[in-house]
C-alpha cells in the first residue's frame, strides 16, 4: 500500500482516498459496470427485433474489438493507476486540451448513462411483482415512463448515499452483488441449456427476414442490431479509474480489466445463445418486445417461481451496475476538479476526512442524473436519443486515449519517459503497435456505426424530427463545442493541481 502511495506522489498527488479495494473488488467494479445481466436483459429485444436471432454474431464481434481497447487500457493502468483514468492517461499521452476533452466527454456521458441504466428497473421489477408498477396499471400512455422515473430515482438515491458513505461500503455491496450476478448467470445458462429446443445452427442462421427492404440487405439490419452488444460491453476501465483506492493497483487493475471483459463475454454470450435455443418459437413477437425480451424467455423456461428468483438476481445486478457507474463518474469528476479543471473545483475535489471519499461529487451527480430522468416522463423518444448519444460519447472518449497512444508509438515515444521505477508490470511488448492500430480502427468504426443517423435508432416512432435522427451529430457537436470553448476561454488559464491535493 505504501508503495502505491509513493507512486501516486510521483504523479504529483498526495494519497487522500481510502485504499481498500482488493483483487476481487477491483474485478467486481469492472464486471458490475458492464453487467451482463443488466445489459443483455435490457437490450435483447432490440437486438432480436433489429437483426433477428442471428444478431448474436455481434457479441463476439464487439468483444474482439473492445478487447483491443482493453489491452491498451491494461497497459496504461499498469503505468498510471490514477483516479479518472482516461483523463489522466490522455494528459500524459497528448495535450492538456485533448485530456480535458476526454474527461469532459466521459463525465457528461457517464451522468447520462447512470440515468439510462436505472430505467432497467422498469423492465424487471414489475415482472417480479405487480406492486412495483406504482403509477397506474401500466396501460396508460405515460404509466410506464413515469413509473420508470420513480423507480430509477429511488435507485439513484441509494447509490448516492452509498457512495457518499465511503468506498469500503460501496466495495462490499458491489462485491456481494457481483458474486450473486455471476452465480445467477451460471445457473441461468444451465437452465436455458436444459430447456433448449433447437441446435445453435438454427439460431446462428435465422435472420427472420430482417434484411428485407434494407438498402444494404441483412448487413444494414445487422449493423443496427450490433448496437445492442455495443451498448453493453464497455465500462471495463472502471477498475483502473479506482486505481488510487486499489491495493497494488499497478498489478491488480490491468488483470481486473481483462478478466472483467472476458468473463462478461463468456457468460453473456452463453446466456444469449442458450436463450435463443430455449425459446419455444423464434418468431414469437414477445422476443422483440420491450416488455418481454429475455425476461420472457427465462420465465418461459424456468417457470414462474424459479424465473422470478432469477429476476430478483437481475434486479441485484442492475443495482450494483448503477452503483459502479455512479462510482466511476465520481472519480472522473474528482480527478478533473483536483486539477482545477471544473467550476467550483475546490469543493468538488474536497475529500471528506472521515469517509475519505469525495462527497460533493456523489451528491451532485445524483441530482443531475435524476434531473435528466425527468425528460423520460413525457418524452421517452428524446431520452432514447440522449441515451444512444451517451454511448457514442464514451466510445469517443476511448478514442481520445487510443489515438494519442498510437501517435506516441509511431513517434517512438512509447513507453513514455519518467515512468515510476518498479518491477515489470503488464506490457504488450511487440504486440503493442498492431493491437493499438486495431483498437483505433475498431473505435472509429463502431463510433460511426453508433452515430449513424438512422431513424430505427434515433427516431423510431412518430413524430419524426430531423434533429432526433441526426441527434448524435447535433447534440455531441454542441456538447463538445461548448466544453471546448469553456476550457479554452476560461478554465485552461486556471488549470493546475490544487495546493491542497499536491504531493
Amino acid at each position: 500500500m505504501q508503495d502505491s502511495d509513493g507512486h501516486l506522489a510521483e504523479f504529483g498527488y498526495k494519497q487522500e482516498l481510502d485504499r481498500r479495494i482488493g483483487r476481487f473488488a477491483s474485478f467486481a467494479a469492472g464486471v458490475s459496470y458492464i453487467s451482463i445481466l443488466t445489459g443483455t436483459f435490457q437490450l435483447f429485444y432490440f437486438g432480436v427485433g433489429s437483426g433477428g436471432p442471428a444478431y448474436i454474431w455481434s457479441w463476439p464481434m464487439v468483444f474482439i474489438g473492445q478487447l483491443m481497447v482493453a489491452l491498451c487500457f491494461a497497459e496504461l493502468a499498469a503505468r498510471y493507476p490514477i483516479a479518472g483514468s482516461l483523463y489522466n492517461w490522455t494528459k500524459r499521452l497528448g495535450s492538456r486540451t485533448t485530456a480535458w476533452m476526454a474527461g469532459w466527454m466521459m463525465l457528461t456521458a457517464s451522468i447520462v448513462t447512470l440515468s439510462a441504466t436505472v430505467l432497467a428497473y422498469q423492465i424487471t421489477l414489475p415482472q417480479l411483482w405487480s406492486g412495483f408498477q406504482i403509477v397506474g396499471d401500466g396501460t396508460g400512455t405515460y404509466d410506464v415512463a413515469v413509473n420508470a422515473v420513480l423507480l430509477g430515482s429511488a435507485l439513484i438515491l441509494f447509490t448516492t448515499v452509498v457512495n457518499a458513505y465511503g468506498v469500503r461500503l460501496m466495495a462490499r455491496i458491489n462485491s456481494v452483488g457481483v458474486f450473486i450476478e455471476l452465480v445467477a448467470a451460471v445457473l441461468i445458462i444451465a437452465i436455458l441449456a436444459v430447456h433448449a429446443t433447437r441446435g445453435p445452427q438454427e439460431v446462428l442462421t435465422e435472420t427472420a427476414g430482417r434484411g428485407d427492404g434494407q438498402q444494404l440487405g441483412y448487413l444494414g439490419a445487422f449493423l443496427i442490431a450490433a448496437l445492442a452488444s455495443g451498448y453493453v460491453m464497455y465500462g471495463f476501465d472502471t477498475a483502473s479509474s479506482m486505481g488510487e483506492e486499489t491495493i497494488d493497483a499497478r498489478r491488480t487493475a490491468p488483470r481486473a480489466i481483462l478478466r472483467a471483459i472476458s468473463a462478461s463475454f463468456l457468460l453473456g454470450g452463453l446466456i444469449l445463445l442458450f436463450g435463443l435455443m430455449a425459446v419455444d418459437d423464434l418468431g414469437d413477437p414477445q422476443l422483440s418486445s420491450a416488455t418481454g425480451g429475455l425476461q420472457y424467455v427465462l420465465l418461459q423456461a424456468a417457470g414462474s417461481a424459479l424465473g422470478k428468483a432469477f429476476l430478483l438476481c437481475i434486479a441485484v445486478a442492475i443495482t450494483v451496475c448503477c452503483l459502479a457507474v455512479h462510482t466511476a463518474t465520481i472519480r472522473m469528476m474528482f480527478a478533473m476538479a483536483r486539477d482545477n479543471n471544473l467550476p467550483f473545483a475546490a469543493r468538488l475535489a474536497r475529500v471528506d476526512p472521515r469517509r475519505r471519499t469525495p462527497v460533493v461529487p456523489a451528491v451532485l451527480i445524483g441530482v443531475l442524473s435524476i434531473s435528466i430522468l425527468v425528460i423520460n416522463i413525457r418524452q421517452p423518444q428524446i431520452f432514447t436519443t440522449i441515451t444512444s448519444i451517451a454511448v457514442v460519447m464514451i466510445y469517443l472518449a476511448y478514442l481520445l486515449v487510443t489515438v494519442p497512444m498510437l501517435i506516441s508509438r509511431l513517434r517512438g515515444r512509447w513507453p513514455l519517459p519518467a515512468e515510476p521505477a518498479g518491477p515489470r508490470h503488464f506490457s504488450l511488448g511487440r504486440w503493442g503497435l498492431p493491437v493499438n492500430v486495431l483498437a483505433v480502427l475498431w473505435g472509429a468504426g463502431m463510433t460511426l456505426n453508433l452515430a449513424w443517423p438512422r431513424r430505427e435508432v434515433y427516431n423510431a416512432t412518430a413524430p419524426y424530427h430531423w434533429y432526433l435522427q441526426w441527434g448524435a451529430f447535433v447534440f455531441i457537436g454542441a456538447i463538445a463545442l461548448t466544453g471546448l470553448a469553456y476550457y479554452l476561454l476560461r478554465q485552461r488559464h486556471r488549470s493546475g493541481v490544487l495546493a491542497d491535493h499536491a504531493a
